[in-house]
């Protein structure tokens, strides 16, 4: 071993050394073990990061993509009075620069009857080609269609509504309101059988059990919005959808300023405050937590590299007998120790990225062979596990444990490299 060769960071003979260590010997056999624990912690524990964060990320936007395909991004409510202009209004909203369509809308509950029981839904009344406009429920029906849906008079439910009713397309479905009329004995609910022209399936079982599409006319009969001759047609409020939900911020004083009347302007933001915080909450908590098994990992290598240093004391004093300087030592154990980690954290990536690509098969796999339903949409509102892999937060696991990785082999390498030879030789 030449001079010059020792003396050049990272030589051959340093990657050589680094190497041999790694492999498992019958002398330090323990040491192995430990170096393959290290290894198996930080692929797990990356692993693990990886497909929870991806696993609650797709949940979230799922959730996100489900709630604003069927609700507004912004609503707008009347304040002084019953909304009998809404056309006219609807037509100045949807002329907002940002704004993609402005729906007038009449909500109500109902509980609603069918041949294997009765459940409480709640009916929104809307145009034909509204609804043909909301890709989340025209683009999701498995029978039936909405052609014609405005002189059908009857109604689309969701899959799961339709199954737990016990009705198809053609079937009638009665519905009950409690706002019926008002006679000399009080208010008589209001009952009326729909027929069911269209079924859909967007995929989050409580909207799919809960919404029941019906004609704004025949929702505002229904409802006693327009009754009386003599009373204008009214809606409950309008949903405005824009192209980019992350700026109705600016896009409420310009919806407020098109409606010209004094109305009530909410967004989506604020009407689902409390459900995405716990949400980001709970998605923080994981990564705090998840990130100790990494920790944990790391600090296998201290303690596997501790060992293999004391294991190593004879062949390092003869290595720095033989012309190598405290920095190769160093450098030979920094990249025993980093070798682990990058092995594992590399390892880690793969198998997270596996799991995420194949995480509805994999689930169903399991329910299979526990005969248990994982997953279960009335717990997670989702028909599906969904997983989405966002590129800069996987960076920042594997950035954190190739650190933790370095960090670990520091200590271990600083004390081979202090290692006085002569108390090494004198002791062996």
């Amino acid at each position: 071993m030449s001079a010059a060769k020792a003396g050049r960071a990272f030589a051959p003979f340093e990657w050589m050394l680094a190497a041999r260590y790694l492999k498992s010997q019958r002398k330090a056999g323990f040491i192995s073990v430990i170096a393959g624990f290290s290894f198996a912690g930080i692929m797990l524990g990356v692993a693990t990061l990886i497909i929870v964060m991806a696993v609650m990320n797709g949940f979230r936007g799922q959730l996100l993509e489900k709630i604003l395909g069927i609700n507004g991004h912004i609503v707008v409510q009347p304040i002084d009075g019953p909304l009998t202009d809404y056309d006219a209004i609807a037509q100045r909203i949807a002329g907002v620069p940002g704004v993609t369509l402005a729906m007038p809308f009449v909500e109500g509950q109902v509980l609603a009857s069918g041949p294997s029981g009765s459940y409480g839904t709640l009916v929104r009344g809307v145009s034909g080609a509204d609804l043909g406009k909301m890709k989340l429920i025209a683009g999701t029906v498995k029978l039936g269609s909405f052609d014609g849906f405005d002189d059908a008079h009857g109604v689309a439910i969701g899959r799961r509504l339709a199954d737990n009713l016990g009705v198809t397309v053609g079937d009638k479905v009665t519905l009950v309101s409690p706002k019926g009329n008002v006679t000399a004995l009080g208010t008589t609910p209001r009952v009326k059988a729909y027929p069911v022209t269209a079924i859909f399936e967007i995929g989050m079982s409580e909207y799919d059990q809960t919404f029941v599409f019906m004609p704004m006319a025949d929702a505002q009969a229904f409802f006693s919005t327009a009754m009386q001759p003599s009373t204008s047609p009214q809606v409950t409020a309008i949903d405005v959808f824009v192209s980019d939900p992350d700026q109705v911020g600016t896009l409420k004083d310009l919806v407020t300023i098109a409606a010209e009347r004094p109305t009530l302007v909410t967004d989506w933001r604020q009407r689902n405050v409390t459900f995405f915080s716990a949400l980001e909450v709970e998605r923080n908590v994981m990564f705090m937590i998840l990130t100790l098994i990494v920790f944990v990992a790391a600090l296998n290598i201290i303690s596997g590299m501790t060992m293999l240093v004391k294991d190593k004391g004879h062949d390092i004093a003869i290595l720095r007998t033989m012309g190598a300087t405290r920095s190769a030592i160093l450098r030979i154990f920094l990249i025993t120790g980093s070798a682990i980690g990058v092995a594992g954290t590399i390892a880690g990536f793969v198998l997270g990225l596996i799991v995420c690509l194949n995480v509805e098969e994999i689930r169903r796999f399991v329910s299979w062979l526990t005969t248990t339903e994982l997953f279960s949409p009335e717990l997670y509102y989702l028909s599906r596990l969904p997983a989405d892999i966002e590129a800069g937060e996987t960076i920042t696991v594997l950035v954190m444990a190739l650190a933790l990785s370095f960090l670990a082999t520091v200590y271990p390498a600083w004390r081979a490299a202090r290692l006085d030879p002569v108390d090494a030789l004198r002791y062996e």
